[in-house]
């Protein structure tokens, strides 16, 4: 039973699937149906997508993310994590910021806890690495990178010039591509303003285990992407990977070693490992599996999508792929979420459930500013974009993919500012350790240490000292 009156439908995940459909079932649902509830770690949602231009400067931070509060006014929306689930009886136990764990009963249930990265066994590779999931990576990213070259206009120390300078990206798909295109572009602009350091004493390495990068987007495209990057001095290793970076010593599996301060990973992600707490059952991956209406296997009243389910693509398996599953993108995100908020409406009403279809409609990535790549699927042509063009369909599609008229209106603000304004090249690392200058200001000085008194035993030898000397 619920602590409430009314049943619970319990959104596990503030991500792109949870909070829409959280507001897709806000908006279906009657007044006083049911009680909505959003647990997640962190009281906003994220708009991946737009991280790579974050850590370049191209949009604030601030508006790449979207606050859980002020767009579900009337959903309950508890800042924690979702630890274990008891199916049996139907309660979540929930472990808040601050306080105790507590248990939570719930009627329905969506998981939307998104993917994190996928790593590997890499030594070196937790202390060195900056991943790119998260609005705080891409802000610390931008910081790090600005923060390098700092360090080598102040220094006449090659080796330490060298190992600043050098920055290398392990992982060649979207996050990969765009982040390496945007930081570039970045630090190209920002060497203007440093009277030791140019481009060309900067090194980009790009490496992915794959034979080809940007596989979203066809191998022609991104053929043409690793032939743009490369014309622009970045380096680019395929079908090889990174065996160890320890103390920023790359050793790249094809025999490669580099010094580097910079080591950015975004070689793919994983679900979230906490679903193997939860009981539900699970793909090879670890993907919740769900059927065709987004239910979980052997459920009526829990559903999955997103990065952290596996979603049976019926466009594909119609084609003759019997084993073909909807990819973990933006575009199939937003489309099973509005889906699944309608069959949470549905079960909760005891109506049939809607099955998700949806054919591929293309992909779009962006290499810097006013670089880029597209390929627009239209039934069955391909069109197939490059450069500015293929830059301003990625821009104009995640502009209109962006959440709440609020942010698209901040984004294209930002975006609009910057065709007059120059790109703001400033470091802001302080904001890793904000209190480390109060503090130093503040601690109690030393006191200052009183001569040591010298001890009885030693005493006694000096009088003896002074007696034999006298005599």
């Amino acid at each position: 039973m619920s602590t409430t009156e009314r049943p619970r439908i319990l959104v596990v995940g503030g991500g792109y699937v949870g909070l829409y459909a959280a507001r897709r079932i806000l908006k279906k649902m009657r007044y006083g149906e049911a009680t909505v509830t959003v647990v997640d770690p962190r009281s906003y949602m994220t708009y991946q997508p737009f991280l790579p231009e974050a850590a370049a400067g191209s949009i604030s931070p601030r508006h790449v993310v979207v606050p859980l509060r002020r767009v579900l006014p009337k959903a309950e929306v508890l800042t924690g994590r979702v630890t274990t689930i008891d199916q049996d009886r139907k309660v979540a136990t929930i472990a808040p910021l601050v306080g105790e764990a507590y248990e939570l009963p719930f009627d329905y249930l969506v998981i939307a806890m998104g993917a994190v990265s996928r790593t590997f066994p890499i030594p070196g590779l937790a202390e060195q690495g900056i991943g790119m999931k998260g609005i705080e990576e891409a802000i610390g990213l931008r910081n790090h990178v600005l923060e390098q070259l700092d360090k080598a206009d102040s220094t006449t120390d090659e080796e330490v010039r060298r190992k600043a300078l050098t920055f290398v990206f392990v992982g060649g798909g979207f996050a990969g591509a765009e982040t390496i295109g945007e930081v570039e572009d970045m630090a190209r602009d920002a060497a203007k303003y440093y009277k030791s350091v140019k481009r060309e004493d900067m090194r980009f390495v790009l490496v992915d285990a794959a034979d080809k990068i940007l596989p979203e987007v066809g191998p022609k495209l991104g053929q043409y992407g690793k032939e743009h990057l490369e014309s622009r001095g970045v380096e680019v290793y395929l079908s090889t990977s990174m065996d160890s970076c320890v103390d920023g010593h790359v050793v790249l599996k094809n025999g490669l070693e580099v010094d580097s301060n910079t080591i950015v990973w975004t070689a793919g992600v994983k679900p979230n490992p906490a679903l193997a707490r939860f009981g539900l059952p699970l793909g090879p991956r670890g993907h919740v599996d769900t059927q065709t209406t987004l239910q979980v296997q052997g459920t009526d009243y829990i559903w999955a999508a997103g990065d952290n389910a596996q979603v049976p693509d019926l466009v594909g398996r119609k084609a003759g792929n019997e084993n073909a599953w909807c990819p973990p993108n933006a575009q199939h995100a937003l489309r099973q979420a509005k889906v699944l908020g309608d069959n949470v409406i549905s079960g909760m009403r005891g109506f049939p459930q809607k099955e998700y279809s949806h054919a591929n409609k293309g992909a779009v990535a962006g290499l810097g500013l006013h670089k880029g790549v597209a390929m627009i699927v239209m039934g069955k042509m391909k069109i197939k974009l490059k450069g500015r063009l293929a830059w301003y369909m990625h821009r104009a599609y995640h502009g209109m993919a962006m959440p709440t008229f609020n942010r698209k209106i901040r984004v294209f603000a930002d975006w609009t500012l910057g065709m007059f304004l120059k790109r703001e090249v400033v470091s802001l690392g302080a904001l890793e350790a904000p209190r480390e200058e109060f503090y130093e200001a503040a601690k109690p000085a030393p006191k200052p240490q009183a001569a040591a008194e010298p001890a009885p035993a030693a005493k006694a030898e000096a009088k003896d000292d002074e007696k034999a000397k006298a005599s």
